[in-house]
């Protein structure tokens, strides 16, 4: 990704017990603080920035936003990815976002 900067990490899937039930990774607090003290400034609204993300053989366009209550980055886990990659809640998944 010309430009762009790559964060490799892994990291356990979890599920967000409100309303839709959505999964997601959480980036490692170490990593979060270096994107956050680097790249706040691009953030829009509620912490978001965009992102393309990849897992597997697969990767898309996306976005990760900041969980104030966390003090950490959330990159969201799409149903079509996780079904094409097999994922499930509570698998550890290798995770590489550029930014």
């Amino acid at each position: 990704m010309e430009g762009r900067i790559k964060y490799e990490f892994s990291a356990k899937i979890w599920r967000y017990k409100g309303q839709g039930g959505w999964h997601f990774v959480s980036f490692p607090m170490e990593l979060s603080k270096e994107i956050r003290d680097n790249l706040k400034w691009q953030e829009e609204g509620w912490g978001r920035l965009k992102a393309t993300a990849e897992i597997g053989g697969s990767e898309w366009k996306t976005a990760i936003w900041f969980d104030t209550k966390a003090s950490t980055y959330l990159l969201p886990i799409k149903a079509e990815i996780r079904k094409k990659e097999r994922l499930e809640e509570g698998k550890d998944v290798k995770t590489i976002v550029w930014i």
